[in-house]
């Protein structure tokens, strides 16, 4: 036997064989090590908790905070004339644009106002002179009057003193009545008395007839001159002008509301955000509208929350926005300040193809603090990050 034969470890084979040996059980306890490993780590994986939202994440779109108003014509007919240009910032009830028609209506809305000044100035000719004759027949009546009863108060003096004088020939009479039955005085002074009372009875009867008549002639006098008052009052000619007046009036009221449908109005402080029409072009009721406008001093964002995340947001987070296309640069910041009650299908549209194009959401107005900075972006679309933890 060789000595190769008896010391196999110095074939090279051997060496090949054992270093094969030694990397495949190298390799096996790696890889039973791994295995275990991953094992071990897919444990602690599932024990561990899942972990916690802290945001609801969004696509919105910015926007003034009294929205977007798109004001249109009150009637049909033509833009005459703009009198505002975008951008303009404007007043609640300024003048936008004036109608075709406006002229027209202007020159109806003058006439009646000259018809009613006229109805109005001869009504306050008409009211001096009725004031005049009530002024005249309210003299006549005091002229009328004042001697008549100066004239009953002196017959009732007379009256009185007839009065005191037939009391005394009465007394007189009973006296020279009893003197006759005595034989004391004649009897033709009996007589001569009882002629004084009879006298003095009829001059009392005489007094007091006259009297009343005094009376009844002061009050039919009195009578027909509060009638002429009355008359001077209740003047038909006065009640015709104002007549005149009511219906003038109301045709200025008339005119006045159809020159107001000729102008379109700022409904509301804003600034004008964009303009449709223009002079020449036909408007109608309930058409196209002529501008839009919006109070941009405010501006908000509108996030569409998914429908799965609405209940995590609340009023008064805080959120940041920021623009995808690089429309700002800044981040911005806001707060929840409203949460719809409805759910819809989005508005806004995430330019990733693979996006969902038909979500199911619910918009959130959040109140931005910079305005300024996205005061002239309305409807850009940026991305909204509401911390539900603030």
């Amino acid at each position: 036997m060789s000595a190769q034969s008896i010391q196999p470890w110095r074939k090279p084979s051997w060496w090949v064989l054992l270093a094969a040996l030694v990397l495949v059980g190298g390799g096996s306890v790696w890889l039973a090590r791994g295995v275990m490993q991953s094992r071990q780590a897919a444990r602690e994986q599932v024990e561990l908790p899942p972990p916690r939202q802290v945001q609801v994440v969004a696509l919105g779109r910015v926007e003034p905070s009294s929205r977007v108003i798109d004001v249109a014509a009150s009637s049909s007919g033509r833009i005459d004339r703009l009198a505002v240009q975008k951008g303009d910032t404007v007043e609640a009830g300024q003048v936008l644009a004036y109608l075709d028609t406006y002229a027209v209506r202007q020159a109806e809305r003058d006439l009646a106002a000259s018809q009613l000044a006229e109805a109005r100035a001869q009504l306050a000719a008409e009211t001096n002179l009725g004031r005049s004759q009530v002024q005249e027949a309210s003299s006549r009546l005091g002229q009328i009057d004042q001697p008549q009863q100066a004239a009953i108060a002196a017959q009732a003096a007379a009256i009185q003193s007839l009065q005191a004088e037939l009391d005394v020939a009465e007394i007189d009479l009973a006296r020279f009545q009893q003197l006759n039955e005595s034989g004391a005085i004649a009897r033709q002074e009996l007589d001569r008395q009882r002629a004084t009372v009879n006298r003095l009875q009829a001059d009392l009867a005489n007094a007091t007839a006259t009297r009343q008549r005094l009376e009844q002639s002061r009050d039919r006098d009195l009578a027909n001159a509060q009638a002429q008052v009355v008359a001077a009052e209740a003047s038909a000619s006065r009640a015709r002008v104002m007549s005149r007046v009511d219906s003038a009036a109301q045709s200025l009221a008339l005119a006045e509301s159809q020159l107001a449908l000729t102008l379109i109005r700022a409904p509301q402080t804003g600034q004008v955000l964009d303009i449709f029409a223009y002079p020449g072009e036909a408007v109608s009721l309930g058409g196209e509208p002529v501008l839009a406008l919006g109070d941009t001093r405010q501006m908000v964002v509108v996030a569409e929350v998914y429908e799965t995340d609405i209940g995590l947001v609340r009023l008064g987070q805080t959120a940041t926005i920021t623009s995808r296309n690089g429309a700002f640069a800044d981040i911005l910041t806001g707060t929840v300040d409203e949460i719809g009650l409805r759910i819809a299908k989005n508005d806004v549209l995430d330019d990733d193809p693979a996006a969902n194009a038909d979500a199911r959401v619910v918009e959130v107005r959040v109140k931005v603090d910079q305005s300024d900075v996205v005061a002239g972006l309305t409807n850009l679309q940026v991305d909204v990050a509401i911390d539900i933890e603030s």
